[in-house]
């Protein structure tokens, strides 16, 4: 598995220990940027992911900024992306069982201890494949492809 990141300065951190953590894990990290803790604007790195995602040059993706919402609006500017903002386990794992997202994006304020757990628990759910929720994306689709 594969699994590209991206910050901007106020999810830097976060991101760090991010990559550690799946380094630990033997997963392979591809990082983004940004690369310190200077202000930057997070679109430019939310768009890289997303194209790496959207292009299947990595496998998922994690997103983190200050509150995790600009970044995952950014990320699902790229066609083909599903980014969904998490806060919680079950919502990681709701978001990859229903709604097949392939970017996870996380505020950059939230423990390390609750975001490692989050992480995890995206990278391990499947998605369902059940009928209604195929069906569902399959719109989601269609509407981008307009």
């Amino acid at each position: 598995m594969k699994i590209g990141i991206a910050s901007d300065h106020r999810g830097y951190k976060l991101k760090s220990k991010i990559i550690r953590y799946l380094n630990k894990k033997k997963i392979e990290v591809e990082d983004f940027g940004t690369t310190s803790l200077d202000s930057v604007d997070y679109p430019k790195f939310a768009f890289l992911l997303g194209e790496a995602v959207a292009n299947k040059e990595v496998d998922f993706g994690i997103a983190i900024c200050g509150s995790g919402i600009g970044i995952s609006i950014a990320c699902n500017k790229v066609k083909g992306i599903r980014c969904a903002k998490v806060d919680t386990i079950k919502e990681a794992k709701m978001t990859r069982l229903d709604n097949d997202a392939n970017i996870l994006a996380l505020n950059g304020s939230m423990s390390a201890f609750r975001a490692l757990d989050i992480v995890d628990t995206f990278l391990k759910t499947d998605f369902s494949k059940k009928e209604r929720h195929q069906r569902r994306i399959d719109e989601i689709t269609s509407y981008e492809n307009k």
